[in-house]
């Protein structure tokens, strides 16, 4: 099962070159501490301005604040975004979960296909009240969200379920995880059969834990993806004007589930980014931040 999470993870982080990721900026932010009921939630605030937007960031499976990494982080600032920079449950500096236990994923994943009820230490719901307890210690009324994978997931749940705290949604390589979608692709598949073992397996996990990815997490956090469920309905009520980005070479979640994503949600775009996976490489970076500018910017009052 280490050799399944770690190769999920390398979908996501270790497509881009190591050279190409730094977190040093990110790293000069003070951290920032808000309860969620009854657990620490950590994150960052970058380019702070009473006038100036605020956008949420969300992350995805098993990633801290600090995977987005500098050069993403500061071309959203250059836009002029107050950025806030959240740290998942189980990540970074917010509480982890190891006393719960790592889960049997293949037997949780039957029980959720045979209809029994998955065993996992908190659901989506809960990460989005962890987000709406940053933005209460903020002081935030109304923020921007963007969320990537898993984060995207999160970010519909905070649409859908506190629509008075979210201006606007954009959603990236996510999902409503709708049991009729398409599976991961055999391009996929062959990426985690591949999977090299011993120490370029013990070198990869170290890339990832410096780009700020918790494998040991990512089990849990899969659980919460599992436990929550198909929320195609959930979705249907989202009312914040929505943008749905996704890569045409999207291995892990087919493109498909970004166009049943924006398919359910009135008013919806939904733009087809040509050539990207299922990561944020640097030199895609000015066409999703531009997609997302203006789209912020056609809604911000």
């Amino acid at each position: 099962m280490k050799h399944l999470i770690l190769g999920l993870l390398t979908v996501f982080t270790v497509g881009n070159a190591a050279a190409d990721y730094s977190r040093d900026y990110l790293d000069t932010a003070a951290v920032r501490t808000a309860d969620s009921e009854s657990t620490s939630i950590t994150y960052r605030v970058f380019n702070e301005g009473d006038t100036n937007p605020k956008l949420l960031l969300v992350m995805g499976l098993g990633g801290a604040g600090s995977a987005w990494g500098d050069a993403f982080i500061q071309n959203v600032e250059s836009q002029g975004f107050e950025i806030i920079v959240i740290d998942n449950r189980d990540t970074g500096g917010s509480d982890l979960f190891t006393d719960w236990g790592t889960p049997t994923v293949w037997w949780q994943i039957l029980k959720y296909e045979l209809g029994f009820s998955v065993d996992a230490p908190y659901t989506l719901d809960d990460m989005a009240g962890d987000s709406i307890a940053v933005l209460d210690a903020e002081g935030h009324e109304q923020v921007h969200v963007m969320g990537v994978s898993m984060g995207g997931m999160i970010a519909q749940v905070l649409a859908a379920n506190f629509p008075n705290r979210i201006k606007t949604l954009t959603s990236v390589m996510s999902t409503t995880f709708a049991p009729h979608l398409p599976p991961p692709s055999s391009a996929a598949e062959d990426n985690l059969r591949d999977l090299a073992g011993g120490d370029a397996e013990a070198s990869r996990e170290e890339l990832m834990r410096a780009r700020g990815f918790h494998p040991e997490s990512m089990e849990r956090h899969l659980m919460a993806i599992f436990k929550t469920g198909d929320r195609t309905q959930e979705v249907q009520t989202i009312t914040a004007p929505t943008l749905v980005l996704h890569g045409s070479e999207d291995p892990l979640i087919p493109p498909a589930h970004g166009v049943h994503t924006a398919e359910q949600i009135a008013g919806a775009k939904f733009v087809l980014i040509d050539g990207m996976g299922h990561n944020l490489p640097e030199s895609y970076h000015d066409q999703i931040v531009g997609l997302m500018t203006d789209h912020i910017v056609a809604y911000d009052q």
